[in-house]
């Protein structure tokens, strides 16, 4: 079969639903399978994918569009487009498809937070992915989930039957390990003028992340003498400068550093360089940078919301969400009880080879299977 692959909404600078499209791309394109594979995708997206000279796979570069005019691309010009690649599935990778398709489709949502947290998002970006993920759950062949916690609040929330949405636990990539090359590790440290000893946060600077939160407790460290600096890692997005005035009210601008986005050649390196990884996360469809620190050895606090009880099982701390005393006393202790911060790093790297990009793709396609089966 002619699966289409819409990974147009690949941003420059990818972060989780990002990565899911550049290593499902990848490892779906490498599989041994009869199907052709055909990626829609912007320029820069082909270069971020990345496939290799051998992978019989066919691109459609489409034009390089801001993220609005995607949008309007996608049920304009897109189905078109689609029709005359006699694509027989399109599988969409983020939230959206278009109203009218000439094929069968798969649309992968990878959280709820639209519907569940609508005041973290501007009110355009919320009415619209919310009317759009409502028509992609009506009209869709089937659906996936990055989680089974998105996945039961996609059914609960949208009324879409149980039998139409299906599961792809995320993966992780191999980059994402113990690295014991001190050269590698320093040139690092000296790039990002990274402290010996810190807390490390990865991802959007965001107010669904939560980071007032793990400011708070910073400073509560800061009072009970402990020896540490936090590293804030990730692009400044939507209402960031809350983040920048908390960390000047509290007086701790000399203790934190913002580091902005960390491209995957160096990331690897400084998850390894990190004395403990804290995501104070109000909610996640999966939580990929808790995975990512797992698999690099680092011990992890995180809150205990959404995806990711699933996603860390025992392997890491968790707290409940907003819980600053529980969130402080949970970071003292990885930072001074070497036993235990070892002791959650063993566990954290057995937890995160269950996850593999191999085993989404495979998921992934036995969807695709069961909707043209049902054709």
């Amino acid at each position: 079969m002619i699966i289409g692959i819409d990974a147009s909404a690949l941003p420059p600078q990818p972060v989780g639903a990002g990565n899911y499209i550049i290593h499902l791309v990848r490892v779906l394109a490498a599989l041994k399978s009869e199907d052709e594979f055909t990626v829609f995708a912007q320029s820069g997206g082909r270069e971020l994918i990345a496939l290799s000279e051998e992978t019989a796979c066919r691109w459609v570069i489409v034009p390089n569009m801001k993220p609005a005019v995607r949008l309007v691309w996608e049920q304009t010009l897109f189905p078109r487009l689609v029709s005359q690649s006699r694509v027989e599935l399109l599988h969409s990778l983020h939230y959206t498809r278009p109203i009218k398709l000439p094929c069968a489709s798969v649309v992968t949502f990878h959280d709820m937070t639209f519907f569940l947290y609508p005041r973290l998002h501007t009110r355009a970006k919320r009415i619209f992915f919310q009317l759009a993920m409502q028509i992609s759950a009506r009209r869709a062949d089937a659906l996936i989930a990055d989680s089974e916690s998105t996945r039961q609040d996609a059914i609960r929330l949208l009324g879409i039957p149980p039998q139409k949405i299906y599961t792809a636990l995320l993966g992780v990539d191999n980059a994402y390990r113990p690295i014991s090359d001190q050269r590698a590790l320093e040139a690092v440290r000296l790039k990002y003028n990274l402290p010996p000893d810190f807390i490390l946060y990865v991802g959007l600077v965001e107010p669904r992340k939560n980071l007032p939160l793990l400011i708070r407790a910073f400073r509560k460290l800061i009072d009970l003498k402990t020896e540490t600096r936090l590293v804030i890692a990730g692009r400044l997005g939507w209402m960031y400068t809350q983040v920048v005035q908390l960390i000047e009210t509290l007086g701790v601008k000399d203790k934190v550093s913002l580091i902005g986005y960390v491209p995957t050649q160096d990331l690897p390196l400084v998850y390894n360089l990190a004395s403990v990884f804290v995501y104070p996360t109000l909610y996640e469809g999966f939580g990929l940078p808790v995975l990512e620190a797992m698999a690099c050895g680092v011990p992890v606090v995180t809150t205990e919301i959404s995806s990711l009880p699933e996603i860390i099982d025992d392997a890491g701390i968790l707290v409940p969400a907003n819980d600053e005393a529980a969130l402080t006393l949970a970071i003292q202790s990885v930072l001074t009880d070497r036993a235990l911060s070892r002791r959650l790093a063993i566990l954290g790297l057995e937890r995160a080879s269950q996850f593999t990009w191999e085993r989404t793709a495979q998921q992934t396609l036995q969807v695709y299977r069961n909707v043209l089966r049902a054709d």
